[in-house]
């Protein structure tokens, strides 16, 4: 008998613990619960009320990362064009698949040859990233050189390519092993016209029947022919061209570059081929994403398919990425390139809010993940969006299209509080500058109030 009601003052005591600890909790329960219903109340009321987001079709997404709770939603469920947000998933893939630094030849030694094969690198004699790790190798090698070309199997474009944009800067072609961006790059230099790589400069002419009046220069869809207008080359003259990606120019290139004659040599890389590495991954990623280098983006797809054999392919890697670390994700994303230029990628917001949350976990380290981000106000392609500071409280990643404009990211609010966005815009035929600026606004809305 004395043990039993020894037992059930034990128990009374547990359920008074029980009920003072839920005194305690609910108020602050209830009140986490009140403030996230009062920033959705407030914010679907900034939607409701802006004249601009009438026009289009956008879609919204705000997510609480310190309770995992999504605070707004405005279809978010539904798909959209993401044009560049796509670099988000190479990033992502990048920081999952890759070591400290990005492989960028991959060989063997059999005799007096040395036999090299690319890996898709794009840091390699890249103009700003200048790598130049893969060619101090080769150059200092006492053997012969041997090109072995035949990994990547995909098109020199990507899927859902707009091939009209074949001369603008933003569509190099894709390839195993990439040179100097695949462009041509042009200048005026004390009245004179300069280019890298000066290989191409016997390819390059003046068209007398070309009757624009603005100097540019065009190339032939086929091959590397560059014409221009017989006009003045005016000071300050500046483009690049991607030039025709061959596989005697890449031997060219190569040559001309270490000073020494690269052959061409065909072989199957073994499974045991070494590795030699270029640049620290984290520089090259950085380098995708403040300018949104499409190039880069592209090139570091084959890198990762690099990492898991022999076969550089644009598609299976994508598959390879999406089950391997995107089987969280609420949506099924069409994704089909690494830059977002094809608009056959499809996300839907909260796939982008969920990536970024994995983005978040996986660098584990807020300073190193922004750095690696463009700014709002700072750097990148944010840093015109929004006003001059030297505290940016956006960093993400736009996406435009032609009647596609987006931010995807982090946003700092005045309350200490670090949200999840994905601002998706498609569809719309207002200028592009009003979409930008309703999401800033919408965006300096949530980080002064909240």
């Amino acid at each position: 008998m004395i043990r039993f009601i020894h037992k059930r003052k034990q128990l009374q005591v547990q359920r008074l613990g029980l009920a003072l600890l839920a005194a305690i909790l609910c108020p602050v329960l209830f009140s986490a619960c009140s403030t996230e219903k009062q920033i959705g109340r407030s914010v679907k009321k900034v939607f409701a009320d802006s004249p601009v987001l009438k026009k289009y079709y956008a879609g919204f997404a705000l997510y609480d990362m310190a309770t995992a709770r999504m605070l707004f939603e405005r279809h978010a469920d539904q798909y959209f064009t993401p044009a560049s947000n796509t670099k988000l998933f190479t990033f992502y893939a990048g920081l999952k698949m890759l070591p400290d630094s990005i492989p960028s030849l991959r060989y063997v030694e059999r005799g007096d040859s040395l036999i090299f094969w690319g890996t898709g690198d794009p840091s390699l004699l890249q103009s700003k990233l200048k790598g130049t790790k893969a060619m101090e190798f080769l150059k200092a090698s006492p053997k012969k050189l041997f090109y072995a070309p035949g990994r990547y199997t995909g098109d020199f474009y990507g899927s859902g390519w707009q091939w009209d944009d074949y001369n603008e800067y933003y569509q190099a072609e894709i390839n195993e092993l990439p040179l100097m961006d695949n462009l041509l790059s042009l200048k005026a230099e004390n009245g004179r016209l300069s280019m890298v790589p000066r290989l191409l400069k016997d390819c390059l002419s003046a068209d007398s029947g070309d009757t624009q009046k603005t100097f540019s220069v065009t190339r032939d869809f086929y091959t590397n022919h560059f014409k221009y207008p017989a006009i003045p080359l005016p000071a300050g003259y500046s483009q690049e061209v991607p030039y025709k990606v061959s596989l005697p120019l890449t031997l060219s290139l190569l040559s001309d570059t270490l000073k020494k004659t690269v052959m061409l040599a065909k072989m199957k890389m073994p499974a045991d081929a070494k590795t030699v590495y270029n640049m620290r991954t984290d520089s090259v990623l950085k380098a995708m994403m403040l300018p949104s280098d499409n190039f880069i983006a592209e090139q570091l797809l084959l890198v990762y398919a690099n990492q898991l054999g022999e076969e550089l392919n644009t598609s299976k890697a994508i598959s390879y990425i999406e089950k391997t670390y995107l089987s969280e994700l609420p949506d099924k994303p069409r994704w089909q390139d690494g830059s977002g230029l094809s608009r056959r990628n499809l996300f839907t917001p909260r796939d982008m809010i969920k990536l970024l949350e994995l983005i978040y976990k996986q660098v584990n380290n807020p300073a190193r993940l922004f750095n690696m981000m463009p700014a709002g106000g700072k750097s990148g392609t944010l840093r015109n969006a929004y006003p001059k500071t030297d505290q940016p409280f956006v960093f993400g990643k736009t996406g435009t299209l032609s009647g596609v404009h987006n931010q995807s990211g982090y946003v700092l609010t005045k309350k200490g509080k670090t949200y999840i966005f994905s601002f998706m815009n498609n569809n719309y035929v207002v200028p592009t500058a009003d979409v930008r600026n309703e999401m800033v606004r919408v965006m300096t809305y949530i980080h002064e109030k909240f």
